[in-house]
């Protein structure tokens, strides 16, 4: 029997295997990553500072661990170079080749670099895995000054994170305001004004053009002529699917790996998940549409075909000093936002022509609407 190969041990590779084996124990399984395989969350990576979480203590488990809980073979710092659809094998980098009887691509996203001058940009930072985070601790000892690339969610999340660490904080983003692409304008102002509350300067409607080194420290030059003083820059514009390997292999791509409902991809027997895939049009790189994906693909790999459904999945984000929770319209849905302002929060409804609610931002005390407001949106998928 030729074995399940799963290429990624992500949240979105480690849960197909652990909801797989909840339903097939005997088929063979087998994973591949390029880094050591521990599991963790990859969420906690934005606040893990003001915990005071070193890399060791985010990780839950070994590859070790997991190879016993899965009954699993894990091969870890593997690089895989090239699938062959038609044969069903997976080549590696200075390593076997890998016959599968079923593929699954949970190959993550990489993080976007915007290109920036300067002796010191080769030094920008960021980060995406537990050894980026790892190398992000060590660069901050002994700093004081952090600049921020990107007022998205991660970005967001990251300086609130420092700025609960005692870091001096600067935002920096081409957007008139923070999470341009989630919240409307008086919700994105309310987040903004607690995040500048504890302390957090924005530099927004700008970019950075270069960052060069400035005796012990550097300098950024913006767009707009400002310069600003920093020990460390890191980059959270955002990321890319992983779709190279696909492409390679002749897979169908587009912001993602393209799959259907059922995550098969345009090839047989390979299918994807997770940030690497656009599941029947959605491009999803959150937590709650990977464990629906990965539940749904699990059954289809034991043997009874079943298509992922996607409820609202409103996406909370962790920003402490204005709590806030959102959940973004589909793409192409025509509506309008309506937005009420309090003292306390803002709570923004955005509904369709017809007038149904598809959408909602909630900050500060309006998050308390959120369970209410989710049962009212119709599923995604």
């Amino acid at each position: 029997m030729q074995p399940i190969v799963i290429l990624g041990t992500g949240l979105a590779g480690y849960t197909v295997a652990r909801e797989l084996r909840k339903l097939d124990t005997a088929t063979p399984l087998m994973l591949v990553t390029r880094d050591d395989g521990s599991f963790y969350s990859k969420p906690v990576l934005s606040n893990a500072l003001a915990q005071k979480k070193a890399a060791s203590q985010i990780a839950l488990n070994s590859a070790a661990d997991m190879t016993r809980q899965l009954q699993a073979h894990i091969h870890t710092n593997l690089a895989v170079n090239a699938i062959d659809v038609a044969a069903r094998t997976v080549t590696t980098e200075n390593g076997p080749t890998l016959a599968y009887g079923q593929l699954v691509l949970a190959l993550g996203a990489d993080p976007i670099r915007v290109p920036l001058a300067g002796d010191a940009a080769d030094g920008v930072l960021s980060v995406n895995d537990l050894g980026d985070y790892a190398r992000f601790r060590a660069a901050l000892d002994g700093k004081r000054r952090v600049l921020l690339l990107g007022a998205g969610l991660i970005g967001c999340e990251f300086a609130n994170d420092l700025r609960a660490s005692d870091f001096d904080v600067e935002v920096v983003d081409p957007a008139p305001q923070p999470l341009g692409r989630l919240l409307p304008p008086k919700a994105a102002a309310f987040l903004r004004a607690g995040l500048e509350g504890i302390g957090v300067r924005f530099h927004l409607g700008t970019a950075a053009q270069a960052v060069n080194h400035a005796g012990n420290g550097l300098r950024i030059q913006l767009a707009n002529g400002t310069t600003v003083e920093s020990d460390l820059v890191l980059s959270a514009i955002g990321l890319k699917a992983r779709t190279a390997l696909a492409q390679a292999a002749g897979l169908k791509v587009n912001r993602g790996i393209v799959t259907d409902s059922f995550l098969q991809t345009s090839a047989e027997h390979v299918y994807a998940l997770g940030d690497c895939a656009e599941v029947a049009g959605h491009n999803l790189p959150f937590v709650m549409p990977i464990m629906q994906a990965a539940r749904a693909l699990a059954k289809t790999l034991a043997g009874t075909p079943t298509a992922v459904q996607y409820p609202a999945m409103p996406v909370v984000v962790k920003t402490p000093a204005c709590p806030t929770v959102v959940s973004p319209p589909p793409p192409g849905v025509d509506g309008q936002w309506t937005e009420d302002v309090a003292s306390d929060g803002v709570r923004a409804l955005f509904r369709d022509v017809a007038g149904k609610l598809r959408g909602f931002a909630l900050v500060g005390a309006a998050t308390k609407d959120k369970q209410a407001l989710t049962q009212e949106i119709p599923a995604l998928l």
